[in-house]
């Protein structure tokens, strides 16, 4: 078979040739690219000379490089424009690379070249980076049971190969439920409270279903409003419509995704992964599968994470508690329920802080038509970085609504090519997340630039109007923008070491700093501009934009520390829980619990990020770098949030520098200091 994904690619920049790739060339792509990354591997092995750095460590690094790219490819598009196919290619590859990367970890005469080679280079003589890489290397084979016994490697083997498929099938499951959920509207009663925007988009999902206008009107119906579990369908549902059955309605169903009695139900698989998790974790020599995460975290300990996170709960909680009476006070005011329930809450705290700033997503989405807010983020890593972005038509995509764009230096050098892709789709989970097709390197004199894509889920265009955004959805865009910052700036020698490849607690630094910018009137006057009008976003507007945007940061802060806390609590067990996944849930979040436990809906069953992504033990990274954010951006606000000097620092530091060192020293480095929460407090009006 003459199969695209095993020849060069002879594309602009190296770029992945989608329109050509068919779901039949992987699984023989991923065996044949197998079969040369163990020659990699054999070649290694089969060396004559004492084992060294160059012959051993940097060999082991650049084998299998091809592999790398084919499932980088595989799974990325798994995520975002799956099939059923794809989906079955996926439950048989998985395995077989988990037991790949099994053969490799667990290869005796292997380990024993890298041992040597460990204990006798000297490291005076490597370089920073190359003392990192050496680090990572042996640290790893020992961390994925390189010193067990035989019947112990069989034993950990059964372990990831059955962690991989059960992975794959959370997110399947999840993604599958998800989709099944529909809200058919036939009354136009029923759409009161809904701006026009959210009832033109819903009817619109209605009429792409394939129940067009026409069709509706015979049924003896003028016309239908179809909402889901999409975010930008559910979350302005839950937000503005007055019929509160409706708003219990797709709220019940959001919380129960995957936890519903069919066969989508993720509870035995998320007890089976904890579980495992759990057994992997004792047969390698740790206390909890959290203990042999965090070993390489800023965090270092599970003791660490809680000591944080329960800092930041001592300050948020008498704040969201605060708060939460203050939207019940308004919905008792306008004859609301008392107690409110959980599908009351986004209803009226939207009602309370209009009426307090005067401000909401329909004031503001006028102003964020998503093209300019993408050259809005563009404009500002221009301004920040000296780099720009040029539309390019002849790059091939992997569906007709991603756009691709050549990234330059400041003297026009080729940087990266970067892929958006904003709207949902039912091939696409849910969230927004930015991923590399192709990671940075420095190989034999030549450099291999990125490849990087983000992927969101954003309010499509209508007949209309346009992609409108919401403010949140400003905020996750440049979110995301910053994690493709961190990969398109990458500067090492290193793959492995190179862009996002930093420890986990880390990697949300550069995107949770580029939120600041979409405060900023400096930032906001080079893109919001009004949609029909061309006016600038007023100044008035900006004012209440920075006014509310501690608008509920207590109860914020509550809830991602009752995530941080579940997510641990799954993964630093000392036992296997023998209750219920819900009981399990409840006992572990009962403190960061503000509305009484609701029967029918359930978190874990549907959280992705610990049991599909990878973020498991790792959930708190967020609180974690947003200590370091706001350090960070305190100093930007001290020197001025576009200053050439404040920006080359980050850059250098941060951005370019991968995880080539500890990422403490290269905070220290670009700050002088170590971070303190009290940035983090003050920004939150916690303190």
């Amino acid at each position: 078979m003459n199969n695209p994904l095993l020849q060069k690619f002879d594309t602009p920049f190296n770029t992945i040739p989608f329109e050509e790739i068919k779901l039949e060339h992987y699984q023989p792509a991923m065996e044949k690219a197998m079969e040369l990354g163990k020659a990699d591997i054999e070649a290694i092995k089969n060396n004559s000379f004492s084992p060294n750095f160059n012959n051993t460590i940097e060999a082991l690094e650049r084998s299998g490089k091809q592999l790398d790219v084919i499932s980088s490819i595989f799974f990325n598009l798994n995520s975002c424009e799956t099939s059923d196919e794809m989906q079955q290619i996926a439950q048989t590859l998985s395995p077989m690379l988990s037991a790949y990367s099994d053969d490799i970890l667990l290869d005796v005469h292997l380990f024993k070249k890298i041992k040597t080679a460990y204990e006798t280079t000297d490291k005076q003589k490597l370089s920073t980076e190359e003392v990192m890489l050496l680090e990572k290397t042996y640290k790893s084979f020992v961390r994925n049971g390189a010193n067990l016994d035989d019947e112990s490697k069989k034993i950990l083997k059964e372990f990831n190969t059955r962690l991989s498929i059960l992975s794959l099938t959370f997110g399947e499951n999840l993604l599958k439920d998800s989709n099944q959920f529909e809200l058919w509207i036939e009354n136009e009663d029923d759409l009161v409270g809904l701006p026009d925007g959210v009832r033109e988009a819903a009817r619109m999902s209605a009429k792409e279903k394939g129940l067009s206008a026409e069709a509706s009107a015979k049924a003896g119906k003028e016309n239908l409003w179809l909402f889901t579990l999409d975010y930008p369908s559910y979350i302005p549902f839950i937000m503005f419509s007055e019929k509160r059955e409706l708003r219990k309605k797709i709220f019940m169903a959001f919380g129960s995704r995957s936890f519903n009695d069919n066969e989508y139900n993720n509870e035995k698989i998320v007890k089976e992964i904890a579980a495992l998790r759990h057994k992997k974790a004792v047969l390698l020599g740790y206390a909890s599968h959290a203990d042999i995460v965090l070993e390489e975290r800023m965090a270092e300990k599970p003791e660490k994470v809680y000591n944080l996170l329960n800092e930041l709960l001592e300050h948020a909680k008498p704040v969201a508690i605060k708060e939460l009476q203050e939207v019940q006070d308004l919905c008792n005011k306008l004859k609301g329920p008392n107690p409110m329930e959980r599908w009351d809450f986004s209803y009226y705290s939207e009602k309370l802080k209009n009426e307090k700033f005067a401000i909401n997503d329909e004031i503001l989405k006028p102003y964020f038509q998503l093209e300019k807010v993408i050259g809005g983020a563009f404009k500002t890593a221009q301004k920040l970085y000296g780099i720009t972005f040029e539309k390019r038509n002849d790059i091939q995509t992997y569906h007709k609504d991603v756009s691709t764009y050549q990234v330059k230096t400041e003297d026009g050098n080729h940087l990266a090519v970067f892929y958006a892709d904003f709207f949902p789709r039912a091939s696409k989970r849910n969230g927004a997340w930015m991923t590399s097709f192709k990671g940075q390197n420095k190989y034999d004199n030549k450099e291999q630039r990125p490849l990087i894509s983000i992927v969101c889920n954003f309010t499509k265009p209508t007949e209309t109007k346009p992609s409108l955004l919401t403010f949140n959805e400003v905020t996750t865009l440049f979110h995301e923008f910053g994690h493709a910052l961190h990969g398109m700036l990458a500067d090492g020698y290193y793959e492995s070491l190179s862009g996002t490849s930093v420890y986990w607690d880390f990697v949300e630094l550069p995107s949770q700093l580029m939120e600041n910018w979409c405060y900023e009137k400096e930032c906001l006057d080079m893109f919001a501009r009004h949609y029909q009008t061309n006016e600038l976003i007023p100044i008035e507007l900006v004012q209440k934009i920075k006014d509310s945007a501690n608008f509920l940061s207590g109860y914020q802060t509550v809830r991602q520390v009752g995530l941080g806390r579940l997510d641990l609590a799954w993964h630093n067990l000392t036992e296997i829980p023998k209750n219920t996944v819900s009981e399990f849930e409840i006992n572990a979040t009962i403190e960061t619990e503000l509305f009484a436990p609701l029967k029918g809906i359930n978190t874990s069953c549907a959280f992705s990020h610990i049991f599909q992504g990878g973020y498991s033990a790792g959930y708190y990274s967020y609180k974690w770098a947003e200590v370091l954010e706001a350090d960070t951006f305190e100093y930007f606000l001290e020197t001025g949030v576009f200053n050439k000097e404040t920006a080359k620092k980050f850059k250098d530091n941060i951005l370019s520098r991968g995880g080539s060192e500890h990422p403490m020293e290269l905070y220290k480095k670009f700050r002088g200091q170590e971070p303190s929460t009290k940035p983090l407090l003050r920004k939150s009006g916690l303190l």
